[in-house]
């Protein structure tokens, strides 16, 4: 029943999180810590698998629809690597340095709720930096990394934020190289996992689940994605941006009434 109901989590996540260039984890992780089915190392993984996957497929899918500046994305998915594994070292620092799951749980509810509120009030697109030059694209790609390895949520928020501020790109290109930064971060975050606690503490049959639909959500997100105007998905990002606020509220609260 669980694999059933994260299959449909996930479908309707990553749908709007490949529109939005957000990734599904915004929505997947807080929901499945809702739900309160597994720890959360395993919904972090979960969440993980998902959201790579579904990044894989949205990319693939986003070259036909944008012009996408390789240089520029290679430098920032270089960045988004090194801070997704930078991310899982803190990440597991956690655990093992305040014991109890359900701290860690509400640095993550916290941090996200904090770069939510950043996200929204630089997504109207009326600030920008124009940041150029090899390593600002390195080094916001770090941050990236970071935020999206450390909260388990593909750090989408926080990416098309970022990069509408930063470099000024029009919000369906910020969303694109939103969803190659989470593909890298995210399979860092992998990587980092295999190489360190390895895949035994989670149980590997609600993969049959959840990368089924992922692949499916990338796929339709790229879809709509391709066929809605810059107005649209700013109005999808803005809409899910205050959606994750209340889930993550909810969640605080319960913790602390626990």
């Amino acid at each position: 029943m669980t694999g059933v109901l994260y299959f449909i989590i996930i479908i309707l996540a990553n749908t709007v999180g490949a529109i939005s260039g957000m990734g599904g984890g915004v929505l997947i992780k807080p929901v499945f810590d809702a739900i309160g089915a597994h720890s959360v190392p395993a919904i972090t993984f979960y969440s993980t698998v998902a959201v790579l996957t579904m990044s894989v497929v949205s990319t693939l899918r986003q070259r036909k629809n944008l012009v996408i500046d390789y240089p520029v994305a290679g430098l920032i998915s270089l960045g988004a690597i090194i801070g997704g594994m930078l991310g899982n070292v803190v990440f597991e620092s956690l655990l093992n340095w305040l014991v109890v799951e359900k701290s860690v749980q509400l640095i993550q509810i916290v941090l996200t709720i904090v770069t939510i509120g950043i996200s929204y009030l630089v997504s109207e697109g009326k600030w920008s930096l124009h940041l150029k030059g090899w390593y600002w694209y390195s080094l916001i790609g770090l941050s990236l990394g970071f935020l999206a390895s450390l909260l388990g949520i593909g750090g989408g928020p926080i990416n098309v934020a970022m990069l509408l501020l930063c470099f000024g790109m029009p919000i369906k290109s910020a969303t694109v190289y939103s969803i190659i930064t989470i593909l890298f971060s995210q399979l860092a975050k992998i990587l980092t996992i295999a190489s360190t606690t390895g895949f035994g503490r989670y149980d590997l049959k609600l993969l049959y689940y959840v990368i089924p639909a992922a692949v499916i959500g990338g796929f339709l997100g790229a879809l709509l994605s391709g066929r809605l105007k810059d107005q649209s998905v700013r109005r999808v990002y803005q809409v899910i941006l205050f959606l994750v606020l209340c889930i993550n509220g909810y969640n605080g609260i319960q913790i602390l009434l626990g």
